[in-house]
């Protein structure tokens, strides 16, 4: 049967109207910080380097990848300490990424532009961007943000 009065067509909701516009400011934003210019620097050995360089393409990033034998030199000219090494460093905007930085994190700190050298996952957290395991383990780890040559951080975001 035919309904004779079918009710009129609507458009889209308010809440619709209002997510679709919260969904464009995350990714025009997303947008801007991919078009940074983003340098990795890692050894030739280094499988999981490679791993994370493949995060941050997905997420819209365009890494430039360049080969050293020593990573020590890259870390001194940035500032990074000892301490807070990881396998791989980024620079990118001015600020510098060590180690296993969720892609997530370097879009906020390019979004907030923090007074700060850049972002730190010292070491090479299991499960983090680069080091998944095959049976999904996971381990909680923190991203720094580094506040100065001295090797002061303050925790940034925490994963896991």
């Amino acid at each position: 049967m035919i309904n004779p009065s079918p009710t009129p067509a609507r458009g889209p909701g308010r809440r619709a109207l209002i997510l679709g516009a919260a969904a464009l400011g995350l990714t025009a934003g997303c947008a801007r910080a991919a078009a940074a210019e983003l340098t990795v620097y890692k050894t030739p050995w280094c499988g999981c380097c490679g791993g994370w360089v493949t995060h941050m393409r997905r997420a819209g990033f365009s890494p430039k990848v360049v080969e050293v034998e020593d990573l020590a030199p890259v870390r001194g000219k940035h500032g990074i300490p000892f301490t807070l090494s990881s396998c791989h460093t980024g620079v990118i905007a001015g600020y510098v990424v060590e180690g296993h930085v969720p892609p997530a994190d370097v879009a906020r700190l390019l979004r907030e532009r923090p007074k700060a050298l850049g972002l730190a996952v010292p070491g090479m957290p299991i499960g983090s961007p680069g080091m998944e395991q095959p049976g999904g383990a996971t381990e909680r780890f923190v991203t720094l943000l580094l506040l100065d040559r001295s090797g002061r951080t303050r925790p940034f975001a925490t994963h896991g």
